[in-house]
């Protein structure tokens, strides 16, 4: 599919195979990932065609939270989902400096990532190193940028201190742990489904199912608590979460998935989540000395302009992978006509990593054992150790 052109003044169809941009105001500062530019046979236009390598996308969980509705101010459909990509530059705008075109990239999105071609504002876009694949590249921007900012630029993560992560076997997880361990000493304590601990045990310090009561099996080895909590569940792991804080400890809430059950939105998930989440007390914090934040990366990007501050993170960031003190973590590669699988191994917790929809792969055929099944209510059935076989559709990419 390709991107959806909000300003259709802006565009040249020349016929049906060839799409011809003409340059406008609107775009002079944007950059067109995934396509190699070559003449039309028939026009003297430059048109972009398909080239050998069309960009991957990052699949998250914020993708399914839009599927379902549940965000705040949604945007209209029809739309193209997605929120990061990687590729090639194809085209760049009249004021783009610092970029060439056959650059290999990765970008931020807002909307529109699942696609051949990608349009995004140069602010958004970062080149990546040459022995970086395109499918780390997809993996890397929303995973990492999450991870970094929380635990370095609101929790201030230092030597000896300690972190409790939520869906450690997630990307965002697996981004954590990877950063905490290039600062020395540091414990990290996470919490995962039965089936991925032997895939993730080294990971992390301590490692708890996340059925288990891990409050106390956190207080058993530290009776003080951590020093950071992250949680991306919400609902009643947040006062968990309070209570595990040391004093001058950060909560960290950046995701709700308790929010996501069924195929669709619920209303009752939704009640359930929200009343389960502990009301703050300020004068109880104040008492207390702890401190709670939330952490929203697109926010930061597409609506509070700070574009600048993650593009040297994200400088940080290449530097810590050249380093080779951290490298994304591949669950699985999709075909965008598996999007709905896709969606439902994430729904599922049935990655290790990230999944990568990748428009030059083709289909897998199903198997007759391929399901993952839910309970009649929509929740997720409790996970038990084995059950890697029967949620494993596709093998873990090494």
């Amino acid at each position: 599919m390709e991107e959806q052109c909000d300003d259709p003044s802006s565009a040249l169809f020349l016929d049906s195979l060839y799409l011809g941009v003409r340059k406008s105001e609107r775009h002079s500062d944007k950059v067109t990932l995934g396509l190699l530019a070559k003449p039309h046979p028939q026009s003297r236009t430059c048109c972009p065609v398909p080239s050998q390598t069309e960009p991957p996308c990052g699949l998250n969980f914020i993708d399914l939270m839009v599927r379902q509705g549940n965000i705040d101010n949604p945007p209209k459909t029809p739309l193209v989902p997605g929120f990061e990509c990687s590729g090639i530059v194809e085209a760049l705008g009249d004021s783009v400096k610092g970029y060439e075109i056959g650059d290999r990239v990765m970008a931020f999105v807002n909307y529109n990532a699942w696609a051949e071609v990608v349009c995004t504002p140069v602010e958004f876009v970062y080149k990546i190193p040459d022995d970086m694949s395109f499918s780390e590249a997809a993996a890397f921007p929303m995973n990492f940028v999450t991870a970094y900012m929380m635990l370095f630029e609101v929790a201030n993560l230092r030597e000896g201190m300690s972190v409790l992560v939520h869906s450690a076997g997630g990307g965002v997880g697996q981004a954590v742990a990877q950063l905490c361990s290039t600062i020395p000493s540091v414990t990290v304590f996470g919490t995962a489904s039965t089936f991925k601990h032997e895939a993730i045990k080294d990971s992390v310090t301590h490692l708890f199912d996340r059925n288990a009561d891990y409050v106390q099996e956190v207080k058993r080895i530290s009776a003080e608590g951590v020093d950071i909590v992250l949680d991306c569940l919400c609902g009643d792991n947040t006062g968990k979460g309070l209570s595990l804080l040391k004093p001058l400890g950060t909560y960290i809430l950046y995701g709700s998935s308790n929010m996501v059950t069924g195929e669709t939105k619920s209303f009752f998930s939704f009640a359930k989540s929200w009343w389960q989440v502990e009301k703050v007390n300020p004068i109880k914090l104040y008492e207390e000395n702890k401190v709670i934040a939330g952490f929203s990366l697109l926010n930061l990007l597409f609506k509070q302009g700070r574009a600048g501050l993650i593009r040297g993170v994200v400088d940080k960031l290449l530097e810590l992978y050249n380093q080779k003190k951290i490298k994304p973590v591949v669950d699985s590669l999709w075909a965008l006509e598996e999007v709905k699988e896709a969606m439902q191994r994430i729904h599922d917790r049935g990655n290790i990593g990230k999944l990568i929809l990748d428009v030059e792969k083709t289909p897998t055929p199903l198997m007759a054992n391929d399901s993952t099944e839910t309970s009649e209510a929509g929740e997720e059935e409790e996970d038990h150790e084995g059950d890697s076989e029967n949620k494993e559709r596709m093998p873990f990419i090494q």
